[in-house]
């Protein structure tokens, strides 16, 4: 269901790319110094998917949502709440068998009114959840977000 995207990353990128066995395992941070094509070639050196989102034009949480799950392509049943993102992050996903790791890149997280403080806050939290779930499971879950 969740695939990681065929890479044009260079050998230079994977180079100077990212060692994730230097990061913990279930690890949500800020992506700082950090760049996507390098976490993205690091997953394709890992065979763990690599998931990403760009959410620079969502301004409310129900386009954020949305955006997750088209771009994490998650069933058109998703019901684009919180409660729903944590679902299909673990159950559905662990449903599908056995996972060999992840790292998501949340790219540009709206500061706007209608998505403000709090909810991006309870976004991470569902992500930093995720991300328990599947340590107990001995699956890697790394998240990086940076904000618009």
């Amino acid at each position: 269901m969740i695939t990681t995207p065929a890479s044009n990353a260079s050998p230079d990128e994977i180079e100077e790319g990212v060692n994730l066995n230097a990061l913990r395992p279930n690890i949500v941070q800020s992506i700082r110094a950090f760049r996507v094509p390098a976490l993205m070639a690091a997953a394709q050196v890992e065979d763990q998917h690599f998931l990403y989102a760009n959410l620079s034009e969502a301004t409310t949480k129900q386009e954020v949502l949305e955006t997750v799950a088209r771009n994490f392509l998650f069933p058109k049943h998703f019901g684009k709440n919180f409660d729903a993102l944590r679902d299909c992050l673990t159950d559905m996903i662990a449903g599908a068998g056995p996972q060999p790791g992840f790292v998501i890149v949340l790219e540009q997280l709206p500061m706007t009114q209608r998505f403000d403080k709090e909810a991006r806050e309870t976004l991470l939290d569902v992500f930093r959840d995720a991300a328990d779930f599947w340590y107990e499971r001995g699956v890697e879950f790394r998240v990086f977000y940076s904000f618009l």
